[in-house]
């Protein structure tokens, strides 16, 4: 376990590239190992996260070459042709990657596999997942009825209409891969958006899918056509050279190449309300009419401003769409005038820790005024933090909090744990300096 100390910086110039998008690395490649034909991915993602997708992959059978630069080639075993391996699946820290890949394991008929991973993954629950499963006709035997490590018994799929108690990007996407091996219609039903990347693939790869407000439904199929994908810019790691930017005074950073899916931008306007200054060309959100789902990830530069900032509530029904930023947003609000209340997040506590608790824990650490509610957090703001050490917890964004945190301190911060970073941003410390 790392310590590295952030010292107060004067001012932040220059022009970053964002890290390749990691939820949509994670898709890719599992599209890739369904797939019939090989599928190209560019620029994916190569941190211990999408490594161990990797890993997952060429467990069931799957064949995984470089490619040309920053590319790998996934030559896949089909929608029904996943190899059981003689030991556990081993998903690493990757929750994405836990949830994702029994969709696709629940459809290999008469076969079973085993999924396990590192401490902290055995926190995080798969009940989500089991329920629409079970009620698919596969099986899922977790550890205490909710927790890894857990067995998948697969069998013939049957399809469903189901309504998600929590806005889920993950658990709908498991769904809607099961739905592919199942005979007709499969329909998720949302209470709030959350990201699409899976649907645009699957859409891109073929699949017949239809969006109806918040209703998502594919229809099963026997192959996809997916050829090659191309990996954006990920915001949710760029969201914190964003955060820095917005809150060293005097600074100015370009972040190129960012994703700019409206599902992912939910931080840009929060920080927006806040008085931040982000400028570039994000994907306006799609009327609830538009029946066709998209194929295509956006693609933008992003100039980020330095400014004032005040404080904004987040509701529940935005929290989806900014998941993984909002310990930015309590972070931002340490410097807003007024109150910031963060409503809804409970999501936040079954994360890689309980980032609800290491939020607060962390910036009350390091001078801020903030209480942990049930499903969020308050604070109010002082304009400024005095510093300190905060304890990443062995989570990557816990980490990278820190690290901005310590940028825009009175005193610095020692981050605790730096190297979790590396989960979703290898370099991270590395293109913060280069801005300084």
């Amino acid at each position: 376990m790392s310590s590295v100390f952030f010292a107060p910086a004067g001012r932040l110039r220059g022009a970053v590239l964002a890290p390749p998008d990691k939820s949509i690395s994670h898709r890719a490649a599992l599209l890739g190992a369904m797939s019939a034909e090989p599928v190209r991915i560019t620029n994916y993602l190569q941190a211990q996260d999408t490594l161990s997708t990797l890993a997952a992959l060429r467990a069931v059978g799957t064949t995984i070459e470089p490619g040309g630069p920053g590319e790998v080639i996934v030559r896949g075993v089909g929608l029904r042709g996943a190899v059981a391996p003689e030991g556990p699946i081993d998903v690493g820290n990757a929750g994405t990657l836990m949830r994702l890949l029994p969709g696709w394991l629940a459809a290999q008929e008469g076969r079973v596999f085993e999924l396990d991973g590192d401490r902290s993954i055995r926190r995080r629950p798969v009940d989500r997942i089991a329920e629409p499963l079970a009620r698919m006709g596969a099986l899922i035997e977790a550890t205490d009825g909710r927790f890894p490590p857990f067995v998948v018994r697969g069998t013939r799929l049957r399809r469903i209409s189901y309504e998600l108690p929590v806005a889920s990007a993950q658990v709908k996407s498991c769904v809607l891969l099961a739905g592919l091996a199942a005979e007709g219609k499969t329909t998720v039903v949302e209470p709030a958006p959350s990201r699409d990347h899976t649907e645009r693939m699957l859409a891109g790869a073929g699949v017949t899918v239809r969006r109806d407000v918040l209703a998502v439904s594919v229809r099963g199929t026997d192959e996809l056509a997916a050829r090659s994908i191309v990996v954006p810019g990920d915001l949710s790691s760029a969201a914190f050279m964003i955060a820095a930017a917005v809150l060293v005074q005097g600074s100015r950073v370009l972040v190129r190449g960012v994703g700019v899916n409206w599902t992912r931008t939910g931080f840009l306007r929060i920080l927006e309300r806040m008085g931040g200054v982000v400028v570039g060309r994000l994907e306006a959100m799609p009327r609830f009419a538009d029946r066709i789902v998209a194929t295509e990830e956006p693609i933008s530069d992003l100039d980020v401003h330095a400014g004032s900032l005040w404080g904004t509530v987040v509701e529940p029904e935005e929290v989806a769409l900014a998941i993984d930023e909002l310990p930015l947003v309590a972070l931002l609000g340490c410097f807003a005038t007024g109150s910031t209340v963060v409503r809804g997040a409970q999501e936040l506590r079954v994360k890689e820790s309980d980032r609800i608790a290491g939020v607060v824990e962390g910036l009350r650490g390091l001078g801020a005024q903030i209480e942990a509610t049930q499903d969020g957090f308050a604070l109010t703001g002082a304009g400024s933090l005095r510093g300190g050490v905060i304890d990443a917890r062995g989570d990557h964004r816990m980490a990278m909090l820190g690290a901005v945190a310590g940028l825009a301190s009175r005193d610095g911060v020692e981050v605790v744990g730096m190297d979790a970073a590396d989960v979703s941003y290898p370099g991270f410390a590395e293109d913060l300096a280069a801005l300084q």
